[in-house]
């Protein structure tokens, strides 16, 4: 027996448009190099009652590829990612690695004390570690009962 499907084209024309903001989307917001999409390293971010952290994920860079800079509110992350050697001869299959320097500008979301700030570097993984100012720390109030 077979089953009748009620034909609903609201749903299909959302479907497409969702589509067209996705490409849209993808195609006007991220940043463009002149060989293809620049690479970007993920990034998290968060933070506590005390700090913010920041980890990039730096996968075959070294620390001293890497330079960090707080100004304005705001943590810079600049690098590189060097390609060790080009095939010129070679006929490529699949080519997904990005080479090329990066930027990113991470809008910080509270003061900091930027002489109090730490990094390091493990595992390719760069952790940023952020002293919040104390005049944005979070102060507990007692409260008297009469």
């Amino acid at each position: 027996m077979s089953s009748l499907i009620r034909w609903e084209p609201m749903r299909e024309m959302m479907t497409l448009r969702e589509a067209m903001d996705r490409l849209f989307d993808e195609a006007f917001t991220r940043p463009l190099t002149l060989s293809g999409f620049a690479p970007m390293p993920a990034i998290d971010m968060y933070q506590t009652d005390d700090e913010i952290v920041v980890r990039a994920a730096l996968p075959g860079l070294k620390p001293e590829d890497v330079q960090l800079s707080v100004t304005n509110g705001m943590l810079i992350l600049r690098g590189e990612f060097k390609q060790k050697e080009e095939k010129k001869e070679a006929t490529w299959h699949i080519r997904e690695h990005r080479y090329g320097s990066f930027e990113r500008a991470l809008a910080l979301p509270v003061d900091v004390e930027t002489e109090k700030a730490r990094a390091e570097f493990e595992d390719g993984i760069l952790t940023i570690v952020l002293p919040k100012a104390e005049a944005v720390k979070p102060k507990t109030i007692s409260i008297k009962v009469k």
